[in-house]
């Protein structure tokens, strides 16, 4: 497979802006965006399809600790003999 051209990419681009944009109206309520699943996925090489998935949850969680800040869970107790 070539890479993409230039308006390959901006068609692909826009496609995810779209989709994530429905995402965040809808409280990432997937079944409300599937119209732009579809087109993003048909615009956009099937492994960026992937890389661009797990970046918006790497952003989504990434935001989340900033708002809402880290809290370690409970490792496991150091047994003192």
């Amino acid at each position: 497979m070539s890479a993409p051209n230039s308006n390959q990419r901006k068609a692909c681009w826009g496609a995810r802006d779209e989709l994530w944009k429905c995402l965040d109206d809808n409280q990432d309520n997937a079944a409300s965006c599937e119209k732009f699943q579809k087109e993003f996925e048909a615009s956009c090489p099937a492994q960026w399809v992937k890389h661009f998935t797990k970046r918006r949850d790497f952003l989504k969680y990434k935001d989340k600790m900033q708002t809402e800040g880290f809290e370690p869970a409970d490792g496991p107790k150091e047994s003192r003999s």
